[in-house]
């Protein structure tokens, strides 16, 4: 068959994601990706959105990418008996989406020809009936580091059993063939509650891995080419489905907003002197943290830039930065750092000049964009992968991590002991190296015959050999 551009021979993927800016992230940024490689992609939307920031994602880049065809998939109501399992409303929404999976066999029918089907690690298992019985490729998108990935290969076998028995405390170590012990600290705390809906659904999409043609996931060979050789490999899990590293995936152009007084802010500032500090679009830290974590950015004598939040889903967060900092503390905070309560850029602050060093809860999209602009990192993770995560960020050497301030929820860190590690993070050159080592991997992997480019463009000579 030709491998022309022509529409003829172009794949034709259609791409599922789930609820969650952490999860339709590297969706768009694979949406675009697929497109600069001539693929036709139908994005399937689900509707309604649960956050603002979600729905005005959705509509920039479909702005920005008009051949890209949209599919709504309108979803059903929430099963009112799952209230009670789960107070997130992200994890209610991916059993919402899982309740009205069968209503994409239509949907999907509805767009043939169709190549292969990516959808979100939540769905996987649900969409394989559908896929199976149209004949489709079936592929998950997986949106955290290779680490996790491991844990989530394994979790069948090696895991579940152990919480189910109730044998598993806090200091153990979870061994896992082939890769570094997992200790049980670091797993999700939902995952250690065998009846909650988040380990239902992360248990059910496992058992089903070895059904799909494929993982895909946002990371590169540079980072955790051990993780991916030992998965590959099936060190982990005999018949694992080939994992396919195309990271890191890129920020797009639609994802810009216009520069406004934060960036203009950066632009008054040294070179390398500003610690930025944001916990993504669902961490709301408690008032009694945000007050400490303030405190602390004064006490470190660092510039600084802000990002605070204090409610998880973004229409609710309606009160004023004096309200929720209070007086004092803004006062304390005018002429040495910004506050905002905005969603930013936040690849376009990681990559200004001004940036030197981030303060993060560990979300991987956020640690692949800091990874890509060669910022050093304090992770402080706050719930769910973070904390495996972060063990890839510090064994790669772009970053530190606190183990003693444990789950955000658990404790409240003192502003004296957030200063102290902000300014070892800030005065580490080794940290600062390595950093700008890893940014010089990263642009390889993406670069002409890269790892991560090679990667793509293997899987998508497969999909177009099954147009």
């Amino acid at each position: 068959m030709s491998t022309s551009s022509g529409l003829e021979s172009q794949p034709h993927v259609a791409l599922i994601p789930s609820a969650g800016m952490g999860h339709l992230t590297p969706f768009l940024r694979l949406a675009a990706s697929l497109v600069n490689h001539h693929c036709r992609v139908t994005l399937v939307t689900t509707h309604p959105t649960v956050s603002l920031a979600e729905s005005r994602f959705i509509s920039s880049f479909l702005s920005a990418f008009p051949q890209v065809n949209e599919m709504q998939f309108h979803l059903l109501p929430l099963d009112p008996t799952l209230s009670n399992k789960s107070d997130d409303p992200f994890t209610l929404q991916w059993q919402v989406i899982l309740r009205s999976v069968h209503l994409l066999s239509p949907l999907l029918t509805s767009i043939y020809p169709l190549s292969a089907v990516i959808s979100d690690v939540t769905l996987g298992s649900s969409i394989i009936p559908i896929t199976t019985n149209l004949g489709l490729l079936n592929y998950i998108l997986f949106p955290a580091s290779a680490r996790m990935c491991s844990l989530f290969a394994s979790f069948p076998n090696f895991v579940a059993p152990k919480i189910s028995s109730g044998s598993v405390q806090i200091g153990d170590e979870i061994e896992i063939p082939g890769l570094h012990p997992i200790p049980i600290s670091s797993i999700p705390p939902a995952l250690l509650n065998s009846n909650s809906l988040f380990a239902t659904i992360f248990l059910q999409s496992a058992q089903e891995v070895m059904k799909l043609n494929g993982v895909l996931i946002n990371t590169f060979e540079a980072l955790e080419g051990d993780i991916l050789h030992a998965l590959n490999d099936r060190k982990v899990l005999d018949g694992f489905p080939p994992l396919y590293a195309i990271g890191p995936l890129l920020p797009c152009e639609f994802e810009k907003r216009d520069r406004g007084a934060l960036l203009k802010w950066l632009d008054d500032q040294p070179e390398g002197s500003v610690v930025y500090v944001g916990f993504g679009s669902r961490t709301a830290l408690s008032r009694e943290q945000i007050n400490e974590l303030g405190n602390g950015l004064v006490s470190s004598g660092c510039r600084f830039l802000w990002v605070v939040k204090d409610k998880k889903v973004d229409k609710d967060d309606d009160e004023s930065l004096d309200n929720l900092l209070g007086h004092a503390l803004m006062e304390k905070i005018m002429g040495r750092g910004l506050v905002s309560k905005n969603w930013v850029d936040q690849d376009e602050i990681l990559s200004h000049k001004a940036v030197g060093g981030f303060v993060g809860h560990g979300g991987w999209n956020s640690l692949a964009e800091a990874a890509w602009n060669g910022v050093r990192l304090l992770v402080w993770p706050q719930s769910g992968d973070q904390k495996m995560n972060a063990e890839t960020i510090e064994r790669s050497g772009l970053g530190m991590w606190v183990k003693s301030w444990g789950w955000g929820e658990q404790v409240v860190v003192k502003g004296d002991e957030i200063a102290e590690r902000i300014k070892e993070m800030m005065g580490d050159h080794l940290l600062k190296s390595q950093a700008v080592r890893i940014r010089e991997e990263a642009m390889k992997a993406v670069g002409d015959g890269g790892s991560s480019v090679r990667t793509l463009k293997g899987l998508i000579q497969k999909w177009r050999t099954n147009t």
